[in-house]
């Protein structure tokens, strides 16, 4: 929580023209989730945010809520919100429904692309490079996922777009906790070779680079051997039945 309240101190009062408070607080815990400033299970306590927002506890309230209906949050009865900690077979399901939705999305950008919101995407690769030639994971993370919802915004189609900002933000979520090995990006050539394919106009190509780039993502994710149980009868399951 600490290091969220560091990163908003200095600008919480920024807006953009137009965002509300509610908007203000929203964006900023949605990108700390991104950039994984905010692991999976963090308890995200009311009072605690209203203070370091500045803002009633109520409009904390209503970003939460906004925010686990895009299921990055979980809000339990009694028991206040935390950030959302998928199971195995969850994670399998969110990437399945990430790699349908983006290659719809991929399509429609082909078809939509105009060269100014090509040169953006461009842009957004360039500061991915940056961010992550720099050590700075989180941030070359979170604009990751900026470049895949601005494919979305380009495939100019508003109820993919909002599927699309929640299922980056769950892959975040997943990609914290089952990620193995380094943190080694691999996505920076693979995301110009696909704005390439897109302003060419090859939809078949633009296509499978984003099956290819998607598969990548998967592959980099533990999501085929068991968990490790905190069930002490389990643990010690082979003393037990060696009795």
């Amino acid at each position: 929580m600490a290091n969220l309240k560091n990163s908003v101190a200095k600008n919480i009062k920024t807006k953009v023209a137009g965002q509300t408070q509610d908007d203000v607080v929203y964006c900023h815990i949605f990108d700390a989730i991104l950039e994984q400033r905010l692991p999976p299970a963090t308890k995200l306590n009311e009072e605690a945010l209203a203070e370091i927002f500045s803002v009633s506890r109520t409009i904390i309230r209503r970003a939460l809520l906004r925010l686990s209906m895009e299921q990055v949050v979980s809000i339990r009865p009694n028991r206040g919100a935390m950030v959302s900690a998928p199971t195995k077979e969850e994670a399998k399901q969110i990437i399945k429904a990430r790699e349908v939705m983006e290659l719809a999305i991929t399509e429609l950008a082909v078809e939509h692309a105009t060269p100014a919101a090509l040169e953006e995407c461009r842009k957004l690769v360039e500061k991915e490079n940056q961010a992550f030639d720099n050590g700075d994971y989180g941030k070359g993370l979170r604009l990751s996922g900026e470049f895949h919802i601005k494919l979305a915004e380009i495939a100019n189609n508003a109820p993919l777009l909002a599927f699309q900002r929640s299922l980056v933000s769950q892959t975040s979520l997943l990609i914290a906790q089952y990620e193995t090995g380094n943190h080694a990006n691999c996505s920076l050539d693979e995301h110009t070779v696909l704005l390439d394919a897109i302003e060419a106009g090859d939809s078949e190509q633009a296509v499978e680079l984003m099956r290819v780039h998607i598969d990548h993502i998967r592959s980099k994710l533990n999501l085929d051997s068991a968990s490790a149980s905190n069930d002490l009868h389990v643990v010690f399951s082979d003393l037990i039945n060696g009795r």
